[in-house]
């Protein structure tokens, strides 16, 4: 016989960042709910402080719970005391030990790899690792299968500001475009430009949709689509109208050279025509 109180359906699948909130919040549960060693202090047991157990009067102290046969409520003045600390024994914790001075660093050139790595590249890399979580969460990357977020990007730009062994105040200001060794890649091996889907942000995306979806509109509109089909028809009518001026303008000043001439030619004989007979003896 099957479960009854089992449903059986389409399962919704969690995001990355939903599974590591669901299990930051179990271990936050489980860490409230158990004491554990304080090797910090002298002997004393810790308990996750939680406000909605807990009331803010034994925060930081240490607290016992005193039995004894009297009522502790008979003598209580409100004035001296809290409520809340009836019947409890609250004292200061006890201070920890001084911290001992942190251990030189080991030799680079004769460390192991691990103690290379937590000595030399963990300290750098793990601020700028959380600051990458950061921005990728602040990015939405762990809600969408397409995002123009790049770490390796942020790394580099990031480890770059944040050099210990440089001085800072030239590299606040620049962008991953404009470090040396980044335009010496970028120049022998350049990238293909992003889609405009991931170079606009939500705000610039949607003023393009809804400019896109108002103009549609308007063109569906009953008297713009028929003002647009006759400007189309226009415009196929007169789509040879430039050539047509042209080859006009063309054959009227070949006919006006072609008269021009003409006329050059008939002025030019009656002159010589007339010059011949002023020429010409008279006989008597």
């Amino acid at each position: 016989m099957e479960n009854p109180g089992k449903v059986y359906g389409e399962k919704k699948v969690k995001s990355l960042w939903e599974q590591i909130c669901a299990e930051f919040a179990a271990e936050h549960a489980d860490f409230e709910d158990r004491d554990f060693d304080d090797a910090s202090s002298i002997a004393t047991d810790v308990t996750q402080f939680s406000a909605r157990r807990h009331t803010p009067v034994v925060y930081g102290k240490m607290v016992h719970r005193s039995s004894i046969d009297a009522s502790v409520t008979d003598e209580f003045d409100a004035a001296i005391g809290h409520p809340a600390a009836v019947g409890l024994t609250l004292l200061a914790r006890p201070k920890p030990p001084p911290t001992p001075p942190p251990s030189p660093p080991p030799d680079p050139k004769t460390c192991t790899p691990q103690e290379y790595l937590e000595a030399y590249i963990f300290p750098t890399l793990m601020p700028a690792m959380i600051a990458m979580l950061k921005q990728a969460r602040q990015e939405k990357c762990f809600d969408r299968k397409k995002f123009r977020f790049n770490g390796c990007d942020f790394l580099t730009e990031y480890l770059y500001k944040n050099n210990k062994g440089k001085t800072l105040t030239d590299r606040e200001s620049v962008r991953l475009s404009e470090i040396p060794f980044v335009k010496d890649c970028l120049s022998v091996n350049p990238r293909k430009p992003l889609p405009l889907s991931l170079q606009w942000s939500e705000d610039e995306a949607a003023l393009k949709i809804q400019s896109y979806y108002r103009g549609h509109l308007a063109r569906i509109h009953p008297e713009v689509a028929e003002l647009r089909k006759w400007q189309k028809e226009w415009r196929e009518d007169n789509r040879s109208i430039r050539d047509q001026v042209e080859q006009f303008w063309e054959e009227h000043e070949s006919k006006g050279d072609v008269e021009q001439r003409s006329t050059s030619r008939a002025s030019t004989s009656s002159k010589k025509s007339q010059i011949s007979r002023k020429s010409t003896p008279k006989h008597s």
